[in-house]
């Protein structure tokens, strides 16, 4: 039921002395019936609207968007009713090729704290399947707001795929030196090519470990959700009637209209406007771990109280985990880019 004015109902209650409960009997027991058509009919404007890509949560937080609180469960069962399924997913495929010897760089995504946008960019590359052959889509997003920021669509696995979508990404947001630009240890990010766009404009390569995409995962998260709800729900004439339809999901449906759960349920860009609004000075933060913390338990008292290690570690404390390089946080880079601030709780501003 909509809202009266700027009044929700529980305050409509409270002024009139009443339950909400009493309410919600007394509105059951006069309209029952049209009630229920009204909110049915809401779900399946939203369900139509958003090309059957909701399910019942979204569903339920449009609604309230829309000033009709409604319980999920209710909206799963109106749902199931009305037969309003869902575009479900489909088996994942791996096609990263991360056998090569070419240099890995340091995970610094996983020590970041995140204040704002265009410090931290994540980038993924998938395959799409038309009737007569398979392209590449190479993205971009920002990960503090789960913004597409830069995409491209080719033939080729080749580096130049995911080049276009960089450069795409940096003419649009034109960035400050100092992003860090993380993703797999694929070998189109690896590649010397690639890694030279990125010293151009200031950028810090940043890459996951093995078996752990979880720094990953916004950007693989918005594959599935591409894939189920655009890809999967349509068939395309060939790789330009699929440009069309995949840049209007980007820029029209995904970054401007899509409610994200991570984000509060709002839309990435209207997400961004709310933190821009209320955005500080303050830059992202780099977690780094101190001997102090690290190895506390395995020091002991010596004397009077005179500290003394009772283990050496197997390595120095500066040294990047093995099989990584430190280049990604070489003193070569920018100086907005570089560690600026040491502080005592082991965080370092960048």
């Amino acid at each position: 039921m909509p809202k009266q004015g700027r009044l929700s109902i529980e305050r409509m209650c409270q002024l009139a002395g009443v339950s909400r409960a009493s309410f919600y009997r007394s509105l059951g027991a006069r309209e029952p019936v049209e009630e229920d058509m009204e909110v049915r009919s809401a779900i399946q404007k939203i369900f139509v609207e958003h090309k059957r890509r909701y399910g019942y949560r979204r569903v339920s937080k449009e609604l309230r968007r829309r000033g009709m609180p409604v319980n999920r469960k209710r909206v799963a069962r109106l749902m199931r009713e009305d037969n309003l399924l869902a575009v479900q997913p489909k088996t994942f495929v791996v096609t990263t090729d991360s056998d090569h010897e070419l240099e890995v760089y340091l995970n610094l995504a996983g020590r970041m704290t995140l204040t704002g946008a265009n410090q931290l960019w994540v980038a993924d590359i998938t395959y799409i399947r038309l009737h007569r052959e398979f392209v590449f889509l190479a993205v971009i997003l920002d990960a503090f707001s789960r913004k597409v920021v830069g995409w491209e669509l080719d033939r080729t696995l080749a580096a130049r795929l995911p080049i276009a979508a960089l450069e795409k990404a940096i003419a649009e947001r034109k960035p400050q030196p100092g992003v860090v630009h993380h993703s797999d240890r694929g070998v189109q990010y690896a590649s010397g090519v690639y890694v030279a766009v990125l010293r151009k404009h200031g950028m810090l390569p940043s890459m996951s470990r093995p078996a752990n995409p979880y720094d990953n995962a916004s950007c693989e998260s918005f594959m599935k959700t591409l894939k189920r709800e655009e890809i999967y729900a349509n068939e395309y004439r060939d790789l330009e009637h699929l440009r069309a339809n995949v840049a209007d999901f980007i820029d029209n449906y995904y970054n401007r209209v899509r409610l994200h759960s991570a984000l509060g349920y709002k839309p990435p860009e209207e997400f961004e406007q709310s933190a821009t609004a209320t955005a500080s000075s303050q830059g992202a933060t780099m977690s780094f771990f101190r001997q102090k913390e690290i190895f506390q338990s395995d020091v002991g008292l010596k004397g009077e109280g005179e500290p003394a290690e009772t283990d050496s570690p197997d390595h120095r404390l500066d040294e990047s985990p093995a099989g990584y390089s430190s280049a990604g946080c070489s003193p070569a880079e920018p100086a907005s880019a570089s560690p600026t601030e040491d502080n005592s709780d082991g965080e370092e501003a960048v």
